[in-house]
């Protein structure tokens, strides 16, 4: 599927318009029920018709390739092909603001947000995450950081294999870094069970957050023109059909 340039920045121009009150309203407001039966949409989660325009955008390819090469280490000797992890270092959102990345987006993400004094509002010490995979209210307590992860909503794995493995470091940084279209905060399990597999492969628990992730990997794919996989454009075309 070819894309001309005015319809994407048309939809890209929608996109911006949509997803703030998206993520405001549905991260903070997320249902906490798991049971499909009785799980109720995510408020204000992307329209079909929204999730229908993104579709319509996005590049789609037959298949993943396996171009190699992938190296996410950066100690020495190692690749470090999207850079140090949670780098300040990036011109995207959130970067050279004093503030490591998994911070930003925990202080963005979380409600009652406490910080550790002395450190301008950067090391997030507490707070409550409304899950956006799980559908569940999480406690934050940084003696627990590791309970919640920050996730890559489109996988950097993924996005190597994509395109990404063609762009400057530059934009691989930013890639990996930017807080307000590809990070999300949410449940370690959750996190470390999709791993770098793509919708058709793995979809949040929480069935009726279906909507808003998918408008948001969509988003990250059409934000940063990397393509879909025919099988990942077949399940998130059946995503939409279930949105209102």
């Amino acid at each position: 599927m070819s894309v001309h340039a005015g319809t994407a920045g048309t939809v890209r121009a929608d996109i911006r318009r949509w997803l703030p009150a998206l993520l405001t309203v549905a991260l903070f407001a997320l249902p906490a029920c798991a049971d499909r039966g009785t799980e109720q949409a995510a408020p204000d989660s992307p329209t079909r018709i929204q999730l229908e325009q993104l579709l319509a955008s996005v590049r789609v390819i037959a298949a993943r390739p396996h171009p190699g090469g992938y190296e996410r280490g950066c100690k020495e000797g190692q690749g470090c092909v999207f850079g140090p992890s949670w780098t300040d270092d990036h011109d995207g959102p959130g970067g050279h603001d004093g503030c490591d990345t998994r911070n930003n987006v925990l202080s963005k993400q979380l409600t009652e947000v406490s910080f550790r004094p002395g450190t301008h509002d950067c090391v997030v010490t507490a707070g409550t995450l409304n899950d956006p995979y799980t559908g569940r209210q999480l406690t934050f307590r940084k003696a627990d950081a590791r309970d919640i992860q920050i996730d890559h909503v489109y996988p950097l794995a993924a996005a190597w294999d994509m395109g990404a493995a063609r762009w400057p470091l530059e934009r691989r940084v930013r890639f990996a870094n930017d807080i307000d279209v590809n990070l999300l905060a949410t449940d370690a399990n959750a996190n470390q069970s999709k791993g770098d597999s793509t919708p058709s492969e793995w979809l949040p628990p929480a069935y009726a957050n279906h909507c808003f992730y998918a408008g948001k990997y969509l988003t990250v794919a059409v934000e940063y023109d990397l393509p879909v996989t025919a099988a990942d454009n077949a399940a998130l075309n059946e995503i939409a059909r279930t949105c209102s």
